[in-house]
């Protein structure tokens, strides 16, 4: 569910009329929506209750501050991959003692960074990496709480450029190899074993393998126990997919993937950990852009639009599908045509959707692409000198610019040409 309804024919975002925040901001721009993004939090919460928890907002899908302060106000803890997450994380107030640091190249100023400003626990994905936060640890006279995430080599079922959970990929140490693993990572000095981590991908629609691989980690979680560790967090990952309304099924909802989780590891005593990422922030946003040109090619018509696969590389990237709508409603039974809808990036890849149903639109009239809110805004760049557009969030009737966008000047003004040239 979310908060996004036509009202008297205009798209609006909670009681905000779109063209109200495109009179203020232009198009393109991302908008937010307060009460999705609230909702959807307290579905992860209220499916772990009975269950020592804590729901660690994954940062990378969407981190403006103003989103990670609201999710963090309610309680929520954050998951990191980089130093700047981190710092972002913090400087929007989240204590250290409710971070984890997760990635597989953690740098030494990274850790550095952490372990002074305080961390729940760092994620170790290989060795070496164990070896440098070790060493780091030491020298700053600290003992840092980790987790080592396995790979239990398990199919999602999920696009191959977001799965992570099988042994060719490159996130975590083999199952087979954790008891060693956990061997070395107990002998080093600065780092306190305290559980277990993984994640198997993004935008699983089936449970089958959230079970596969939580049983793998509850096996794994009885034999370091035999073999001396204190396992008492679990931090399980992310990955639960959003119901795309393209999709052919209705992925499973968080209700269903908390029963799971109980089913699976709450006989254990362990605090349990989730990273939700997409489903928290995915359907909390839209991207709105308006029609540059009406195009006719050979065979088929354009619907060329004033944003790019800059400012939404997801269909580019790995062929992700949004869907596009008007905002203003079409009428009831109007005609609709097949349009390949296109930005004005120089780059064939700039197409989001081919031969899509659209409504009669003409230049100026918006459309909105559904289910924008994660992975869109923070994997924008400035491609073609194209400024990073803004994002908007929208409380009931009235809405803030939570990032505005630069001008042409200032994107400019960055460059520094040698006084030699």
């Amino acid at each position: 569910m979310d908060y996004f309804l036509y009202r008297d024919g205009v798209l609006h975002a909670e009681d905000v009329p779109l063209p109200q925040i495109a009179a203020g901001v232009g198009t393109p721009f991302y908008v937010y929506s307060t009460a999705t993004l609230v909702r959807h939090y307290r579905l992860f919460k209220d499916a772990l209750e009975g269950l020592p928890n804590l729901v660690c907002y994954a940062m990378k899908s969407n981190s403006n501050q103003a989103v990670i302060k609201l999710l963090a106000d309610l309680g929520a803890g954050m998951d990191v991959v980089s130093g700047g997450e981190y710092l972002r994380a913090r400087a929007a107030g989240v204590p250290g003692n409710r971070i984890v640091f997760s990635g597989v190249g953690k740098t030494r100023s990274e850790m550095e960074l952490a372990l002074d400003g305080g961390i729940r626990q760092v994620n170790l994905e290989s060795e070496p990496e164990m070896n440098m936060l070790s060493r780091v640890a030491t020298a700053m006279g600290v003992t840092v709480p980790v987790t080592i995430r396995v790979n239990p080599n398990v199919d999602a079922g999920t696009h191959a450029k977001i799965a992570t959970g099988t042994s060719g990929n490159k996130f975590g140490i083999p199952i087979a190899r954790a008891s060693a693993a956990y061997a070395l990572a107990a002998s080093l000095p600065g780092l306190e074993v305290i559980g277990i981590d993984v994640h198997i991908g993004s935008q699983l629609t089936e449970l089958a393998p959230f079970e596969v691989a939580y049983g793998k980690v509850a096996d794994l979680t009885r034999t370091l126990r035999a073999e001396g560790h204190r396992i008492e967090r679990l931090d399980l990952g992310g990955g639960l997919g959003i119901p795309y309304a393209h999709l052919n099924k209705t992925p499973p909802v968080p209700a269903e993937y908390g029963a799971l989780i109980k089913r699976t590891v709450g006989n254990l005593d362990v605090e349990v950990e989730v990273e939700p990422g997409r489903l928290i922030s995915g359907n909390a946003g839209l991207l709105v852009a308006s029609v540059i040109y009406m195009k006719r090619g050979e065979g088929r018509d354009f619907l060329i639009l004033d944003a790019a696969m800059n400012d939404l590389i997801r269909p580019a990237l790995y062929d992700a599908h949004h869907d596009i709508i008007p905002v203003m409603e079409a009428p009831a039974g109007v005609n609709h045509q097949p349009y390949d809808i296109v930005g004005p990036v120089c780059e064939s890849g700039d197409t989001f959707a081919r031969g899509y149903p659209m409504p009669p639109l003409a230049p100026g009239d918006s459309v909105a692409f559904r289910s924008a809110g994660a992975y869109g805004a923070v994997m924008s760049s400035e491609y073609n000198t194209r400024p990073l557009i803004p994002e908007v969030l929208v409380k009931d009737d009235h809405f803030a610019i939570i990032r505005p966008r630069p001008t042409l000047d200032e994107i400019i003004g960055r460059d520094i040409v040698p006084d030699w040239l």
